[in-house]
């Protein structure tokens, strides 16, 4: 009980092995598996509600209520009190672009040109990419390459910029909103099984082991029918 009471409940007590991020993606509904046909909207549509839902919590006028502007390209390190409340950076759906919802709620679904989102973990004070913001890419996991003929991705060049971290933790930084990527696969292969990775770059990220398909990375699989 007293070596207890020697704890904070803010941050933990050894942060000099963090681990790099692992990541997750929405829409989230059927595991790993992304299957619907253009024609039919009731296969597709569950995917574009679970979208919704998720990016309700970035609409800009939540954000703009709830959070504060940052400088872009820097972290934002907070001092004081460890158990005062920090400030938490805007991200609005709105950087999503063509995959924010606002534009097309389908979320590309509907043309076969669907968007899904990407998060890296939360980690107490971890501060990703060393000064350069880590970037997201995409390919075939296996197979031909030609069987994913195109990505876009938003915000920008695909990265999660540096001024969201670090994280200090759900007592302290209570409305801390997640930095997304968004993955816009405007050409795949239809009628076709297409397995997908993406996977985080940038120095500090593990992507490469064959035991974690989560660590720096994931992979899933489009089908996209007419």
């Amino acid at each position: 009980y007293v070596m207890l009471l020697t704890l904070s409940p803010y941050t933990p007590t050894y942060r000099d092995r963090v681990s790099p991020p692992g990541v997750t993606i929405r829409p989230y509904l059927n595991g790993f598996t992304i299957a619907f046909n253009i024609s039919q909207p009731n296969t597709w549509q569950p995917y574009v509600d679970s979208m919704h839902h998720f990016l309700a919590a970035y609409d800009d006028k939540v954000q703009e209520e709830k959070n504060i502007e940052c400088v872009s390209g820097q972290y934002f390190i907070q001092g004081g009190n460890e158990s005062e409340e920090k400030k938490a950076c805007q991200f609005k759906r709105s950087l999503l672009q063509n995959c924010s919802g606002i534009e097309d709620p389908t979320f590309g679904y509907s043309k076969g040109q669907p968007c899904i989102l990407l998060k890296m973990n939360r980690i107490i004070g971890y501060r990703p990419g060393a000064g350069v913001p880590v970037r997201v890419d995409c390919k075939v996991q296996k197979g031909n390459e030609s069987n994913l003929r195109s990505v876009d991705f938003y915000p920008g060049n695909g990265t999660f910029d540096l001024m969201y971290y670090p994280y200090y933790g759900k007592m302290t930084h209570v409305n801390y909103t997640s930095p997304l990527v968004a993955m816009h696969f405007t050409d795949v292969k239809k009628n076709f099984l297409v397995p997908i990775q993406c996977s985080l770059n940038g120095k500090g990220i593990i992507n490469d082991v064959n035991s974690d398909r989560f660590l720096g990375r994931i992979i899933f699989t489009l089908i996209i029918g007419n």
